[in-house]
């Protein structure tokens, strides 16, 4: 399988220095077909950590181990990918115009404004045109790194929404985890595929990017391509749709710290723009179209550990 990177959503062009590509690289990890993944319907705990104390132990290793939220006052704690989660809510698995999917992952939680943010977009949803919403990943239940799929969606604030709309009826377990969401990139990667894109794609992004609580959507750069060909001219909301690689099935909300957070680490703002310049152009280049291979495979990032996330983070993991 292969691993796309994505962005922490810091500014950047096409024309940006290569500096800055790599800090946008730095916030997320999602695996492009990561939403495709299968789930269970069996899933079983994972088995105890031989050494849990050990100052080595992967930090996802043990957030992932932690079925339940700490029952601590709600709050972010540090950054979109290098960070943690406390006094987490759930989104229910079934709202009156929304499904969660994948529940084996038990990613369905995420801070009370997250939760604010998709329950307002799903009941906007029907008057887009779009039945409902199936919604992918959010959080683990205390956050903080996670075993599979993304170095993001640590602190409770970022949501994947699959771009294949509700069915007009309640979905099995098993359709939950082996459903596929549907793919929107035309073959060339240079459009959105008509068979397949609507008007109601572009009203449902729209709808999301004008909560004021949201700071970006992550798409695919022909979907934010699509996006400037039909906004007409209202378009201050395309300025939050920022292109990245890996979201071809399914776009990647993120809101903005909350005001109960102190201790979380915004992100600088996009530009003033709408984004349909040059930065997109430069999605549409040969380098990044048809990259050539590294001759020097780039070695893995180690996982990350307790130490390097905030302090508060170990009072969250150690929480009953």
């Amino acid at each position: 399988m292969t691993m796309m990177k994505a962005p922490s959503g810091a500014p950047w062009r096409g024309i940006a220095p290569r500096a800055a590509l790599w800090l946008l690289a730095a916030s997320l990890l999602p695996l492009s077909a990561a939403a495709q993944d299968r789930g269970t319907v069996n899933p079983k705990p994972l088995p105890p950590l031989a050494k849990p104390d050990d100052p080595a132990t992967p930090a996802k290793e043990l957030f992932a181990r932690k079925p339940a939220p700490a029952p601590l006052q709600a709050r972010t704690i540090g950054f979109y990918s290098k960070g943690c989660l406390a006094g987490a809510k759930a989104l229910p698995i079934n709202g009156p115009t929304w499904q969660v999917m994948r529940l084996s992952r038990n990613r369905n939680w995420g801070h009370p404004n997250l939760i604010g943010v998709l329950e307002r977009l799903a009941a906007q949803a029907p008057r887009t045109g779009w039945r409902g919403l199936l919604v992918g990943d959010l959080s683990q239940p205390r956050g903080g790194p996670m075993l599979t799929g993304h170095a993001s969606h640590q602190v409770g604030l970022d949501a994947d929404i699959w771009l294949t709309p509700m069915p007009d009826r309640q979905l099995s377990r098993e359709e939950r985890e082996d459903m596929s969401a549907t793919m929107i990139v035309a073959e060339d990667r240079r459009d959105v595929d008509p068979q397949v894109w609507t008007p109601a794609h572009t009203a449902l992004i729209k709808a999301a990017a004008k909560d004021p609580q949201v700071a970006r959507i992550f798409v695919n750069a022909a979907i934010k391509k699509a996006l400037c060909r039909e906004a007409g001219n209202d378009r201050h909301w395309l300025g939050k749709v920022q292109p990245w690689w890996g979201h071809d099935y399914h776009f990647h909300v993120r809101i903005n710290c909350p005001s109960d957070s102190p201790d979380c680490t915004p992100q600088p703002p996009r530009p003033a723009d709408d984004g349909c310049g040059a930065e997109l152009d430069h999605w549409f280049t040969e380098a990044i179209l048809h990259p050539k291979p590294s001759p020097i495979p780039a070695k893995p990032k180690p996982p990350l550990k307790m130490a390097d996330l905030p302090d508060a983070c170990r009072q969250v993991l150690l929480a009953p």
